[in-house]
């Protein structure tokens, strides 16, 4: 084989391991990046807030209905 058309190979061979070897690492870093990100935290305390917050406003809606149906209706007085 021709010597030229070795290196040439040799060449796109190292090229072309050294960007399999650098998408690895940054793939590697996004990763540990994801999962150091205090957003799945944020969304669990976004969740447990509405659920709190849904709650709150059911059951002031039913003691609202509540009192509604208990209460005799005021009559105007004229």
């Amino acid at each position: 084989m021709n010597i030229a058309l070795i290196h040439d190979k040799d060449h796109i061979k190292n090229f072309w391991e050294k960007k399999i070897v650098a998408d690895e690492v940054q793939s590697e870093t996004e990763a540990m990046r994801k999962s150091k990100s205090s957003l799945r935290k944020l969304r669990c305390e976004w969740v447990v807030r509405l659920e709190n917050r849904n709650k709150h406003l059911k059951s002031l809606s039913e003691e609202y209905s509540r009192k509604a149906k208990v209460s005799p209706p005021e009559e105007e007085q004229t």
